[in-house]
């Protein structure tokens, strides 16, 4: 039985969802959320040689996260701006994400990652409903289904209500019955750039 870690099923989900996808985009199976994907991913490079050359340490707590969130990139931001509580988040930062002297705090860190489409396969279509359902907040989102349902435009209309991408396997080829509806967050979360770090921990 092909699993999402499959060559074959890398390389036609590859060729299935070529229009969605940027240039440079690589392919990582994790499981995240409880759920294992086949994700699409593109690094950001100059973010990964910044955190090696400063010896950065993980960067997945979303304490951590929320404060950065709430500083500007490369701009230094005086410690008397900030309340004592901002204080005391900024000094527990993880190293190499900040640069801090005695009167500033320059947020560095940016996220190293961009997911550009997690795929769940699924033998069912209500299951890859539920498990593409879990990534809602994070990326685009498709199901790979490994047989055709018998209520097909049933399940496409499901599907496409929800935004959630449909590709079926032929063979040993992939075909895309619905395209996924694209990632428009409403706005940056914590929560959203952790699943991020997560992912980067598995590509290093």
């Amino acid at each position: 039985m092909a699993t999402l870690a499959n060559s074959v099923i890398d390389r036609s989900m590859r060729t299935a969802s070529a229009a969605l996808l940027e240039t440079g985009t690589q392919t990582q199976v994790a499981s995240l959320q409880g759920v294992e994907a086949l994700f699409f991913h593109r690094l950001d490079a100059a973010e990964h040689a910044r955190r090696k050359h400063a010896g950065a340490a993980r960067l997945d707590r979303i304490a951590a996260l929320e404060t950065l969130l709430a500083l500007p990139v490369d701009i230094p931001v005086l410690l008397t701006q900030l309340d004592a509580g901002q204080r005391r988040a900024v000094r527990a930062l993880p190293a190499g994400c900040a640069d801090r002297d005695r009167t500033t705090v320059t947020r560095r860190a940016v996220r190293p990652a961009s997911i550009d489409l997690a795929v769940v396969r699924a033998s069912g279509w209500r299951q890859g409903l539920r498990d593409a359902g879990r990534f809602a907040p994070f990326c685009r989102r498709a199901m790979l289904l490994t047989r055709q349902p018998s209520q097909m435009d049933e399940a496409l209309a499901e599907a496409d209500f929800y935004g959630i991408g449909v590709f079926l396997t032929r063979g040993d080829g992939v075909e895309m019955m619905l395209e996924p509806a694209p990632y428009r967050p409403a706005r940056h979360t914590a929560a959203a750039w952790c699943f991020v770090e997560e992912l980067y921990q598995l590509l290093r």
